[in-house]
């Protein structure tokens, strides 16, 4: 039995792990899935509504009694194994010094562990596996510690290597079994936090594609210039940069159509640019989507367009270039491993407004066959090097072999 254990999920944005636990379970394994607690996003998508009601949720909906069960888990364990409970107590207070967040944070997350290590009793658990090393990585590392099981969790990026220190890095990866980077430039920057002797337990495994992305031959491009962009509405993947671009770009007369496929804290502030630029009708702000309405919003586009200022490796880009569209992204993180100009997208320097602009004109003035060819060349790649089944047999082998070794303590 493998258990996943994550922080808020489902969520919109998370459906490759939902995707990686469907593909492990139809290769055999069973998986249960421990999040701390409930998105406060819509879900818009009926597999992440099937997912919710799959999920065991760590904390309630009430304070109070979330805060009375946790108390007392903490008792049962420190009364039954007071040396495990000690041990898990002095990583969790190690973590909580200099951390990106206060010590009290760490105090909770050890009892949320204890909650963990209470069910995980119930369900048989043999191998803790977490998404994102922040604090979902160290509710396992401590649940791990409390009832002696093995754990690995995977990074994606940006945000824990934004402040690798504050998040603890290392200290995690120093008593789990293995850590999972997603992409060449994730494990370069895990490389740079270990020392050269913990190198060992870094994995690489890719994010992997849907198979339903290339069961088909790739649409045909429509022939209007329609852009799509299909992320959080958020600061780094840089909306508001994008806005403005389409704005340049009707002041000299190239019209086209972007959709901003998303929600998020940034709705607010691009209706009000919207407006304030003028291109109200050449910019349409959808909300939050499924699975199948993002798709289509791909499909009826003649490029997917994330000028992120900030990312690890977007699985947004891998669905777009299996359904057969050009991306134009940046030159960050483990995109241009994916993203090669003139290839099979763009890429431009983040935050450059002017190279932004342009590569959205060459979109708008490139003959569709030979978008149609980019677009087939990214499809190639993406089916080779993201199959979903391939990456989660991988991943697989790292379970077999650390269930095989047992716990480290």
């Amino acid at each position: 039995m493998l258990v996943y254990v994550l922080n808020q999920y489902p969520k919109t944005s998370h459906s490759f792990i939902r995707r990686e636990i469907r593909e492990l379970e139809r290769q055999g394994w069973q998986v249960r899935c421990f999040a701390l607690r409930r998105s406060k996003e819509p879900l818009p998508d009926p597999a992440d509504q099937d997912e919710a009601q799959r999920t065991c949720y760590l904390l309630g909906e009430h304070a109070a009694g979330t805060a009375l069960r946790l108390a007392v888990a903490g008792l049962v364990l420190l009364t039954r194994h007071p040396r495990r409970f000690l041990r898990a107590a002095m990583h969790a207070l190690r973590l909580g010094w200099r951390a990106q967040r206060p010590l009290a944070y760490h105090l909770v997350y050890l009892l949320e562990a204890c909650q963990l290590a209470r069910l995980l009793r119930d369900v048989g658990g043999r191998h803790l596996h977490a998404h994102f090393g922040t604090n979902a990585a160290e509710v396992a590392m401590l649940g791990a510690m409390l009832v002696r099981l093995p754990y690995s969790f995977t990074v994606h990026g940006p945000e824990e290597f934004d402040d690798a220190g504050g998040w603890k890095l290392e200290e995690k990866i120093r008593p789990a079994a293995f850590a999972v980077a997603v992409s060449s430039y994730g494990l370069s920057q895990l490389y740079r936090i270990l020392p050269h002797g913990e190198w060992g337990k870094l994995r690489l495994v890719r994010c992997g594609v849907d198979a339903s992305y290339g069961a088909t031959q790739a649409a045909p491009l429509p022939h209007a210039p329609r852009l799509v962009c299909v992320g959080r509405l958020c600061p780094q993947k840089a909306q508001l940069l994008l806005v403005e671009a389409v704005a340049r770009l009707r002041a000299v007369g190239v019209s086209m159509q972007l959709v901003l496929a998303g929600d998020g804290e940034l709705r607010e502030a691009l209706r009000a640019q919207v407006a304030r630029l003028g291109v109200h009708d050449s910019v349409r702000i959808t909300g939050w989507l499924s699975g199948e309405e993002v798709r289509a919003e791909i499909l009826a586009a003649r490029a997917l367009v994330l000028p992120s200022f900030a990312e690890g490796l977007p699985v947004v880009l891998m669905e777009a270039m299996a359904l057969g569209r050009p991306v134009v992204s940046t030159y960050i993180a483990g995109i241009p491993e994916l993203v090669m100009p003139g290839w099979n997208g763009w890429l431009v320097p983040a935050g450059d407004l002017d190279a932004l602009t342009r590569a959205l004109e060459d979109v708008c003035r490139t003959p569709l066959a030979d978008m149609a060819r980019m677009g087939g060349r990214g499809r190639d790649i993406v089916l080779r090097r993201h199959n979903l089944a391939h990456e989660v047999r991988e991943l697989g082998c790292h379970f077999e072999r650390s269930i095989a070794i047992g716990s480290p303590s």
